[in-house]
């Protein structure tokens, strides 16, 4: 008798995890046909230590409601690279950038066109394929309006070479998403996020959100400060989003004019606990040091205390989702609703004393200028808490290396991705034209970028950076905690599946072979 092949032992366990038809398993601890609407919410910088510090010294709080009736998966961990355009993808496609082709929201293509013009209006455009894909505020019509001043700037955007014409942020995801899949069956689909770019989670179809709004985060408010530069006008900007989500609870859209229903996927991003996070008390404004009794965020020691800043952030984050979940009880929809809980990012160091600071310019190229091209070296770099570097020369990526090699200590550099070690995590530079040729982990702390104005950051493969919230919650559970390692991917087919539909519909399962998450489904 021939024995079955280990790509045929495969193929069988992967058609147990996702049935050829759309219906759930009858045996699903989350009982079919229960869920009929998912909210997801992201608390950008959240780690799951924030969630167990947070519900210890807060038991009577609406996250530990959340914890009594949801599984907390403690050793959940987002995109590499943990930004928030992968991690947001993460969760909303299944796939990391193997499949979605997305890297950040600055990240570089060798076979796209330049811009018509940049940022700041100077001409660019040409016609020699490759260029910095930037895909946040600075391609608003106005970044300093709530409504980006309409929208995206099309002459901000790069440029199929095909035929000339911009690429929205929707054109350049390679997978499609949850919101397609769920509109594909018929279902209202919302989302609220920070910058008008995120256009990026309609899919490429550029038509999977029925309700996407998306205020601009780094616009002025009334008093004509940035967002940003404020955790309380941060917190301001949230409940503008809080307020979206309740209409949509309520049956309306986001504005409450309009009665549609409540969608069956939906949710939004918080970002004051971000702010709070790497609010340093060297952070500049407009060039000038921080006025005195300014604030200082982050954290309070090694173990994940939070600062009285950043405590003020989660107490506001934390009010907010109680009247979330006021909302679903008002409206029955407690019972019927699957509340995920996670984050796109963490944020590192939690340990103020690890922070590195002082790296300013461009360090890493300054490293490899004079092996790879004095002038020149590089197409794009990208630094926060991590480095992604696209070679102009390809060929010399060897010599970049050893040149980052002989400044390891200088540049703080622990991890050097490159070659067939890169290519074990991601696709081949040498052949996928998003890929960076060289990516650095350097030692936990380390901040390439302005370091001196930000306690913490993000970016990085570091625990800090990537063990994030990830708690998933129904009156249909019971409390309970896995810790065996999950990724935030599992969340786009969990999704899927609580809602009665096929996981398998999402191209980035049929690539990367992502899971249900544990412990929900049998």
């Amino acid at each position: 008798m021939m024995k079955p092949t280990s790509l045929t032992l495969i193929a069988v366990a992967l058609l147990a995890l996702f049935p050829a038809n759309h219906r759930l398993d009858a045996g699903d601890i989350v009982p079919q046909g229960s869920i009929n609407h998912v909210l997801l919410v992201s608390v950008d910088g959240m780690h799951a230590l924030d969630l167990a510090i947070y519900i210890d010294s807060h038991p009577h709080s609406a996250l530990a409601r959340l914890r009594k009736t949801g599984i907390f998966y403690s050793q959940g961990f987002c995109s590499q690279p943990s930004d928030s355009f992968p991690g947001l993808l993460a969760m909303v496609t299944g796939g990391t950038p193997v499949s979605t082709g997305v890297y950040y929201d600055d990240s570089y293509d060798r076979a796209l066109l330049p811009p018509l013009i940049d940022a700041d209006g100077n001409p660019l455009g040409g016609s020699t394929p490759g260029t910095e894909v930037v895909y946040d505020e600075s391609i608003d019509i106005n970044p300093d309006a709530l409504d980006g001043g309409g929208g995206i700037n099309r002459a901000r955007l790069p440029r199929n070479p095909a035929n000339g014409k911009p690429v929205y942020p929707h054109s350049f995801l390679r997978v499609n998403t949850i919101f397609e899949v769920a509109r594909a069956a018929g279902l209202r689909t919302a989302w609220s996020d920070k910058h008008p770019a995120y256009d990026l989670v309609n899919g490429p179809s550029g038509k999977g959100v029925d309700d996407l709004f998306n205020p601009e985060i780094a616009s002025l408010n009334s008093a004509g400060v940035s967002t940003t530069d404020s955790v309380q006008a941060t917190e301001d900007y949230d409940d503008i989003k809080v307020n979206a989500i309740l209409h949509e609870i309520a049956g309306f859209d986001h504005t409450g004019s309009q009665h549609v229903g409540t969608p069956a996927i939906f949710g939004m991003n918080f970002q004051a606990v971000s702010v709070a996070q790497k609010q340093n008390a060297n952070l500049l404004r407009n060039g000038q040091p921080a006025p005195a009794g300014f604030v200082v965020g982050g954290y309070a020691d090694e173990k994940g205390t939070p600062s009285p800043l950043l405590e003020q952030a989660l107490n506001h984050t934390e009010e907010s989702l109680e009247k979330m979940l006021k909302a679903l009880d008002a409206r029955g929809l407690t019972g019927t609703t699957l509340f995920i809980l996670s984050a796109k990012h963490g944020q590192s160091p939690i340990d103020r004393a690890r922070l590195i600071s002082g790296a300013t310019g461009n360090p890493l190229g300054d490293a490899i200028a004079n092996v790879v091209d004095p002038v020149a070296p590089l197409a794009q770099v990208t630094a926060d808490d991590v480095g992604l570097l696209w070679l102009r020369n390809q060929g010399k990526t060897g010599a970049a290396v050893n040149a980052l090699h002989a400044n390891q200590g200088t540049l703080h550099i622990e991890t050097i991705y490159w070659g067939e070690r890169l290519k074990l995590e991601f696709l081949n530079p040498r052949v996928d034209s998003r890929t960076p040729d060289i990516i650095i982990q350097p030692v936990l702390g380390t901040i390439y970028t302005d370091s001196t104005k930000k306690a913490e950051e993000h970016g990085g493969f570091t625990v800090d950076d990537t063990n994030v919230v990830l708690l998933v919650s129904t009156d249909q559970l019971e409390s309970a905690e896995i810790k065996t390692k999950v990724q935030t991917t599992q969340i786009a087919p969990t999704i899927l599946r609580a809602l009665g539909l096929n996981p398998r519909q999402l191209r980035a399962i049929q690539v990367e072979y992502t899971p249900v998450l544990p412990g929900l489904f049998q």
